[in-house]
């Protein structure tokens, strides 16, 4: 039954012209009337004693001069709305509708990102690698001031070293120590006088036109964070149907060589110097830098990618449930 409340006062026409309309719609649309006396509440009086008769009917609020027609069209759409809700009520009670299911833009941000996770992966890593080498690419077309940002937002995360570290450009690929000992390649204090044992200017130097510019990452980053891009590119091209490899794979191809090179390196040196010295290659942090990165990423993308596919598949289904409940509720509303 639809609840109709009209708020009225003792001698206004007005008011008895709506209640007396309001009887005349009970044959066509049934409804309860409550007559509420403004004068009898203050505050009643002072929300509504102007307006009377003031018709209320379900969301709608009819205020004097009010037509029958526009009391018969609030009365019918509170009807029709009722109606189609008693029709969900049974529809559920039925079977023919289960629990709504709401999909929500989180919903769907989640589904997208755990649909097209590894391509983000993959952008990501690919800027991230891409940037440090258009450091001496900017230095080579004069435009040192952004080339010196991109140096300087890099050093946070990476040495520079530039005995450790890619050049464009130049005359050679890599200036490293003389300790190295790589023949036939000229090492950095041979070509800028520059003392192996300074490490603050080796980070500084980024190059020039003849030796060509250093890249913003070092080379053991470059192959770290390269290794990590070629697997994420095979696992996407593979449909992401690659197996993780066992933890002692990971370990022991993965991270002890690359902790051997490191450390051993670390502790020959000053202040340390608890071993003989000794100067990684370019070709041994590459190696090693490569195999962590590409094992690192074999090892953890496919357990990423068994999260990923069952939160698809909750989403999916979801998803599923939630466009079949809407189909339902419109058919049921027909």
């Amino acid at each position: 039954m639809i609840e109709v409340t009209l708020y009225a006062r003792k001698d206004c026409h007005l008011c008895d012209i709506a209640q007396a309309e309001l009887n005349e719609l009970q044959s066509t649309i049934p409804h309860h009337v409550t007559v509420v006396d403004v004068d009898s509440d203050p505050k009643l009086g002072s929300l509504y004693g102007f307006n009377v008769p003031v018709v209320m009917i379900g969301p709608y609020k009819l205020s004097a001069p009010i037509a029958k027609k526009d009391m018969e069209i609030s009365l019918r759409a509170v009807q029709q709305s009722s109606d189609q809700e008693a029709k969900l009520d049974k529809a559920i009670a039925e079977g023919l509708l289960k629990i709504p299911v709401r999909w929500t833009r989180s919903d769907g941000f989640s589904l997208w990102i755990s649909r097209h996770y590894l391509a983000v992966f993959n952008v990501v890593v690919f800027i991230y690698l891409l940037v440090p080498f258009s450091a001496p690419m900017l230095m080579k077309i004069g435009a040192d001031a952004p080339a010196g940002v991109i140096y300087k937002a890099y050093g946070f995360v990476c040495h520079q070293l530039a005995f450790r570290s890619w050049f464009l450009f130049g005359e050679q690929a890599v200036y490293p120590r003389a300790e190295a000992g790589l023949k036939g390649i000229l090492s950095l204090q041979q070509v800028t006088g520059i003392d192996g044992a300074d490490l603050l200017a080796a980070r500084a130097f980024v190059g020039n036109a003849q030796l060509g510019y250093k890249v913003a990452l070092c080379e053991r980053d470059v192959a770290i964070y390269g290794g990590i891009l070629l697997f994420g590119i095979l696992f996407s091209l593979l449909k992401r149907k690659i197996k993780p490899i066992h933890w002692t794979i990971w370990i022991i191809f993965g991270i002890l060589p690359i902790a051997f090179d490191g450390v051993s390196q670390l502790i020959s040196q000053p202040p340390l110097s608890i071993i003989p010295f000794r100067e990684s290659t370019p070709f041994l942090r590459t190696l090693t830098g490569f195999l962590f990165g590409f094992l690192t990423a074999w090892f953890g993308y496919p357990y990423v990618e068994a999260s990923m596919k069952e939160n698809r598949m909750f989403l999916e289904g979801k998803l599923a449930q939630a466009e079949k409940w809407t189909e339902q509720k419109a058919i049921v509303k027909d």
